[in-house]
């Protein structure tokens, strides 16, 4: 059985971190943090639930990247795995955020 069970995976290499955000989804908002980010997408761990399924479009507000703008690709358990979109500027604000506030975070307690 693969390990990512026929599902398109992330090819952009992953970083764990700690960043406070807020994800939108038409006129619902939930608090969150990034727990890892890489050049093509981010996973983000919610405190409240958000109905937002494959394929919806959120915005992902944090201070130290700025205004996100992605593609939900699963929505599992409280977390969410987004994608950002190609036509954005999100590139280049992740590029600025790895140059200027990123910090490897290893997780203190399994979940």
């Amino acid at each position: 059985m693969a390990k990512n069970l026929g599902m398109e995976v992330r090819k952009a290499p992953r970083s764990r971190c700690r960043i406070a955000s807020k994800v939108r989804y038409f006129q619902q908002e939930a608090a969150g943090r990034i727990i890892d980010i890489s050049r093509t997408g981010l996973a983000i761990e919610l405190s409240t639930g958000l109905n937002a399924g494959a394929g919806s479009t959120v915005a992902i507000e944090t201070d130290e990247i700025g205004l996100l703008e992605g593609i939900v690709r699963w929505n599992y358990s409280g977390r969410l795995g987004i994608m950002f979109r190609p036509n954005s500027n999100a590139a280049a604000k992740v590029d600025a955020y790895f140059r200027n506030f990123h910090r490897e975070y290893r997780p203190v307690l399994a979940r």
